[in-house]
């Protein structure tokens, strides 16, 4: 079982977070810290380890929705979830380590946020990886009296044989194309007992990736744009993830994936167009 936060009273709503903020493995296991929210952080950034790239060394999109979530609504404003999350990758950030993210909150009102965020290279700040932009709700509101967390990243040791992020989640093959999460636990669930933005990312993008590479006949491709639609919010599982290959042909090659509740009548509850370029040499 998951406790959804909004069933907690003002008591317990900062308690229960910090159950939830430190279970949730998304930015814990990817190394991401976040200001605010972390305790002694600062600066918003994420390591770039092997795990993250594709088979050509440039960076997935997953990855880059755990280092800059959209919108940029946090938890001590509200109980936030996204709706529109959407990213246009502009450098494949060969030879960078770490990222950091630039944010633009456009507007935040009663019950929708508006940001954008640049993500560039630690080392090299005019190095611009790529831009977000993203919608969200408010489910409710946060009380006061928040107080950082103490939640440093799990220590994971880049190397060439460490698991995929999709085995680090949970996500299995069960056919060609079509990628399954387990059924709804802490480690993968947002704070409101829903599944975290951090797996439906990384389940979409393991189906998209399996079935373009195979429509394309290489695994030569780098990830040019991805945007997520959260349909509904996923509270029961297993999850399961299918993608279309629009037109395998193409050197820029359009791909759409969902992602469905299966114990909740199949239901829809994110979808993603994702548009990748075939890398040449």
């Amino acid at each position: 079982m998951v406790d959804d936060i909004r069933a907690a009273g003002n008591g317990e709503h900062w308690t229960q977070f910090t159950e939830a903020w430190t279970a949730l493995m998304s930015y814990r296991y990817l190394g991401k810290l976040t200001p605010v929210l972390d305790a002694g952080v600062d600066i918003e950034t994420m390591p770039l380890r092997h795990d993250m790239r594709n088979a050509t060394g440039g960076i997935m999109a997953a990855p880059l929705c755990i280092a800059a979530p959209e919108p940029y609504w946090l938890d001590t404003e509200c109980i936030p979830a996204p709706v529109v999350m959407s990213y246009e990758i502009l450098d494949a950030a060969h030879g960078v380590n770490q990222v950091v993210v630039h944010r633009e909150v456009i507007h935040l009102g009663r019950t929708m946020g508006f940001s954008r965020s640049r993500v560039v290279d630690a080392d090299d700040p005019s190095r611009l990886i790529a831009v977000s932009t993203g919608t969200g709700v408010s489910l409710g509101a946060a009380p006061d009296g928040y107080v950082e967390v103490d939640n440093p990243p799990i220590e994971v040791v880049d190397h060439p044989d460490m698991p995929t992020l999709a085995q680090a989640f949970g996500v299995t093959r069960t056919s060609p194309g079509v990628w399954h999460l387990p059924e709804i636990r802490p480690e993968l669930a947002s704070p409101h007992a829903a599944l975290h933005l951090g797996p439906i990312n990384v389940a979409l993008e393991a189906s998209v990736m399996d079935e373009v590479c195979a429509a394309a006949g290489t695994d030569a491709l780098q990830m040019e744009s991805w945007t997520v639609m959260m349909v509904r919010p996923g509270v029961a599982g297993p999850f399961r993830a299918t993608a279309t290959v629009v037109d395998p042909r193409a050197d820029r090659i359009a791909v759409e994936a969902t992602l469905c509740d299966e114990g909740r009548q199949d239901r829809v509850i994110a979808t993603v167009n994702a548009v990748l370029r075939r890398v040449s040499g």
